[in-house]
This record gives C-alpha cells, structure tokens and sequence, in this order.
C-alpha cells in the first residue's frame, strides 16, 4: 500500500498514537516508580508546521499517563487518553468535528492501533511497528519510533519544505 497517493490537501486530520510512535515505546521507572519516556524534538517542530497549515492533530492513546498530557500541553495539541477503544473514539471524533474518515491520516505502531488504522483513509508506522500493522499502512517511514517519525512523514512522505513554511 505504501505507494497511495496522498498530499496534504486530501487529509484533513492527523491522528498519533503515542507510545511507540512519539515515543521509541521504552520508559524508564525510577526507585520510586516515577515513570519518564524519550520523545523527539524534531517532532515537536513538526507540529508547529501542522498548527501552521491548520490541520487539526491529537494524540489516541489506550493509557492514561500524565506524561502524554505533559508532550500534547507542549505541543498544544488536544490528549484522548485512556481509551479502550480506538475505533470507537476515532468515530465519535470524526462526527464531532466533521472529519470524513476517508481524509484522516492515523500514525500507528501497534496491534491495538489495527483497527482504528484500516478505518482510516491513509495511515503510517514507524519502522519497527508491529508486521500486522507495517502491511496495512500507507507509509512504513524509516525511521522508528520515538526517533522524529511525524517530521519524516510531513518533510519526506508529504513533501513540506519545512524553512520555506516556517522561516520565510
């Protein structure tokens, strides 16, 4: 599936899942079970260029984590969190904002993003996603996750010259 035409003006949403996707899926546990995960700031980059194109974005997470509530304030993007299930939420977000599901792409890395993936008009994973999900998706990116994926995807796979929209 990966050679789907697709261009920024057939997508109207973006969709990330978070561990695994702007995570490398690791996280860290201190002595006192504090838990902390590595996210990329070249993704962070990368959707100021969203907020600049005026393409809606969220996070779709299964956990609920204050971690992912601290990267979406960051990022000022809006946090679903502690969903059971992502079919489901994808479907109440799209009737409430209007969203055809044909124009939204979702960026997923495992078995539990599956379905929510195939409900999807364009999708795309991480290299080291789950082989489930590398053969529905739209774009297997290079990189993986946790390691710049949403960047990868807007400047190589969408073909957003990123200075030109930012810095000119």
């Amino acid at each position: 599936m990966q050679n789907k035409l697709i261009t920024l003006e057939n997508i109207d949403a973006f969709i990330f899942d978070f561990d695994g996707v702007l995570t490398n899926n690791l996280v860290f546990v201190d002595q006192d079970g504090k838990e902390s995960v590595c996210c990329n700031r070249s993704d962070g980059l990368a959707f100021d260029v969203l907020k600049k194109l005026k393409k809606p974005s969220y996070i779709l997470s299964t956990e609920k984590n204050p971690i992912v509530s601290a990267r979406a304030k960051k990022l000022n993007i809006q946090a679903i969190q502690g969903v059971k299930d992502k079919t489901q939420e994808l479907l109440i977000l799209a009737k409430t904002n209007g969203y055809n599901l044909n124009r939204v792409l979702y960026v997923g890395n495992d078995i539990n993003d599956y379905k929510v993936m195939k409900l999807c008009g364009y999708s795309a994973c991480p290299s080291d996603s789950h082989e489930k999900i590398r053969s529905i998706a739209t774009f297997v990116l290079q990189k993986k996750g946790g390691n710049g994926v949403i960047r990868e995807l807007l400047e190589v796979n969408l073909n957003i010259d990123f200075i030109k929209l930012l810095y000119s």
